[in-house]
């Protein structure tokens, strides 16, 4: 089961990643607005009550969003630029390391490494 949650993520980590930073600013600017805005009198009290709330789960799953959302952009810039090179001996020198970083990517970035693997004959 945990298997199939963690690929599920891994194959939707760019929108999951735009979804939380999206969710995490309008939580955010809902903290905000209660915070600063106490003589309207559309809201209502317990708005205000929770505002103090808001505003920090909005600033934490922001930073969660943008933080996931960093890492898989380097983590792909990285490995495209690896990828693109035609020479065996430049992509041994930090196979590992790609390896590693394909894990954390979805399975598009894996079947690619595979191919390059193959065309320069690397086990």
């Amino acid at each position: 089961m945990a298997g199939k949650i963690t690929n599920f993520f891994r194959e939707t980590q760019f929108l999951f990643s735009i979804i939380l930073t999206i969710l995490g600013f309008i939580v955010l600017y809902i903290g905000i607005t209660g915070m600063w805005n106490h003589d309207l009198s559309i809201l209502s009290e317990a708005y205000y009550d929770w505002s103090f709330y808001f505003l920090a789960i909005g600033f934490i799953v922001l930073i969660a969003g943008v933080w996931y959302l960093y890492s898989f952009l380097k983590n792909k810039k990285f490995v495209l630029d690896e990828l693109k090179t035609n020479k065996r001996s430049e992509l041994l020198k930090r196979h590992a390391e790609l390896k590693s970083t394909v894990r954390h990517l979805p399975s598009k970035y894996q079947k690619m490494l595979k191919d390059k693997e193959k065309e320069l004959k690397i086990k």
